[in-house]
């Protein structure tokens, strides 16, 4: 968002319910303003916190009767004045009412993002807790609102900040030694004390950082990735997968000659479907390149499913280190005898899906994403924690007896802590983070 036009004096208005025909339509308004607009529209200004139904006016006509929530400041979601008018959710309703809205001088449509962004610099919600609320609102599946919703527990905050605090508390120590030593070196026992603390958070920081990969991929979704012969009936299977037709299916061998995504719940993990082309010899340029595709999807897989209308399968030297599930394909065409661990399928009939879906939930490495711990979810938070530990990689045993150089490192890795937790807020940060917001959010 643009700060120059960002001003706490403006009051702001927006749908925020969904946009379209529905039974209910939810118009939020927060700002100075709001009491005037109440007396305006609905006759007076209701008690607090109490839904009450009123006939809604403009310009001597009815709009619309609905329910009507007023939070005043600062027990409200901005920390500010903020109505709610709940009305029936047609359009026409609710252009009536934006047009009530916006025949009130200073008042104007809200930015994306600006109800949570008013709500921030009230102290109402902390950085963090902003991205879980964004990451909660376009959660698709059961885990990705787990992790929305640990997101607004207040549990990283609470250890970021305590990490944060000890090195500024190691930072002061330095910066006063600069300040009333004499003499060049630092003494050994500031420099264990300092040393212990650059420790403790440099392996609080590794050990989140490791865990941050896994928590992306229930953000992201897992890489299921279906690869094998030519007509092996990949296509076949990710539409029975997700219940429509994504992929063209086609007799023709080599009719797949790009990678196609598609998103699917299974079991509250989000998973992304990655059909591929077949994996063979050919001379068709086209299909050479849709078979690297293959091969650089199958190197980010997180599970392979292997298939094959034969007991014969090729090799996939991109996926000798991933975990693969071996599926015998078609087995309504091309019935076979085999054993093993293959899991045999029909596309066509449904035999054996059921079968196919439990083993690869059960494959899904999720096994650290179960971790009871403090969840960095986000891309910018985890640059953030990469800053940080650079800065304390940094301070080996041969820079800790440099005091400049130790209260600089310090200095960095705390203010890029500051930058996570939103104790240090660069305007270019907060308009990328609010700009992918709802506007009625």
């Amino acid at each position: 968002m643009d700060g120059a036009r960002f001003h706490r004096a403006e009051t702001i208005y927006a749908l925020s319910s969904a946009s379209g025909r529905a039974g209910i339509a939810v118009v939020r308004v927060s700002g100075p303003l709001v009491r005037h607009i109440l007396r305006s529209i609905v006759g007076d200004v209701p008690r607090p916190r109490l839904a009450r139904l009123a006939k809604l006016r403009h310009a001597g006509e009815v709009i619309d009767e609905g329910l009507v929530l007023f939070f005043g400041t600062p027990n409200s979601f901005t920390g500010e004045d903020l109505v709610e008018f709940q009305v029936h959710g047609s359009p026409a309703v609710v252009a009536r009412l934006f047009r009530a809205l916006n025949d009130v001088k200073g008042v104007r449509l809200a930015e994306p993002g600006e109800f949570t962004r008013r709500a921030l610099i009230a102290g109402k919600i902390d950085l963090v807790g902003a991205e879980a609320l964004a990451d909660l609102i376009d959660s698709d599946t059961e885990q990705q609102r787990r992790l929305a919703i640990d997101g607004q527990s207040g549990r990283l905050q609470s250890e970021l900040k305590t990490l944060r605090r000890s090195l500024l508390e190691a930072r002061a120590l330095v910066e006063a030694d600069i300040d009333f030593s004499d003499e060049g070196d630092v003494p050994d026992a500031l420099l264990a004390a300092v040393e212990a603390s650059v420790l403790r958070v440099e392996d609080r920081l590794r050990a989140m950082l490791v865990a941050a990969k896994d928590f992306e991929r229930i953000r992201t979704g897992f890489r299921v990735v279906l690869a094998g012969d030519v007509n092996a009936g990949k296509s076949t299977l990710l539409n029975a997968l997700v219940g429509r037709d994504a992929a063209i299916v086609s007799s023709k061998p080599g009719t797949t000659r790009d990678t196609i995504e598609v998103s699917l719940d299974l079991g509250g993990w989000p998973v992304v479907l990655v059909d591929t082309a077949g994996i063979r010899s050919t001379d068709d340029e086209v299909e050479q390149e849709g078979i690297k595709r293959a091969e650089r999807a199958l190197a980010s897989a997180d599970v392979v499913l292997h298939l094959s209308r034969s007991d014969h399968w090729p090799i996939l030297t991109a996926a000798e280190d991933k975990p693969v599930l071996v599926v015998r394909s078609q087995i309504d065409s091309y019935p076979s005898h085999s054993g093993g661990d293959a899991i045999r399928i029909s596309a066509l009939t449904g035999d054996g899906i059921g079968r196919l879906l439990s083993a690869i939930e059960h494959r899904l490495p999720k096994e650290r994403a179960l971790i009871d711990q403090p969840v960095v979810f986000r891309e910018r938070q985890r640059l953030c924690l990469n800053r940080a530990l650079e800065a304390l990689t940094r301070l080996q045993p041969a820079a800790m007896t440099e005091a400049e150089l130790i209260a600089e490192n310090l200095r960095i890795a705390s203010d890029s802590l500051g930058r996570l937790i939103g104790d240090i807020m660069p305007e270019e940060v907060l308009g990328e983070i609010f700009g992918r917001f709802c506007i009625g959010k």
